[in-house]
């Protein structure tokens, strides 16, 4: 069985995944991610959300390699959102890990797109 999206980024977080006083927000920005995740091709094209922990990673895409770099990529944009780094150094390599998995999934959706 599939990991749960909400409790996975909760524990990225550092959060207790029992801990529920923050899933309101996580969850807006997850779905942020989602949404942007869309935009470029990744997932169902009629897009996705989560509302609970009831959702899972396998309910997004199937496809292994997707699954891993959009972990990475949700995971680095809730973070940048919800705990941005106060060092503007690290929240400029942040952005740049986040730029760079948008290009990665971008292409790999594309590829996709053609077989």
């Amino acid at each position: 069985m599939s990991e749960s999206i909400l409790t996975s980024i909760k524990t990225q977080l550092s959060l207790m995944p029992e801990d529920e006083a923050f899933d309101g927000e996580i969850i807006i920005f997850i779905n942020a991610a989602f949404a942007r995740l869309t935009q470029l091709g990744v997932g169902p094209t009629t897009g996705f959300f989560i509302k609970d922990d009831s959702t899972t990673w396998d309910e997004f895409v199937t496809d292994i390699t997707q699954e891993a770099q959009a972990k990475v990529y949700v995971y680095l944009k809730v973070k940048s959102l919800w705990d941005p780094p106060s060092n503007s150094s690290l929240a400029k390599h942040m952005e740049e890990q986040i730029r760079e998995y948008e290009y990665l999934l971008k292409v790999e959706a594309e590829d996709d797109a053609y077989v």
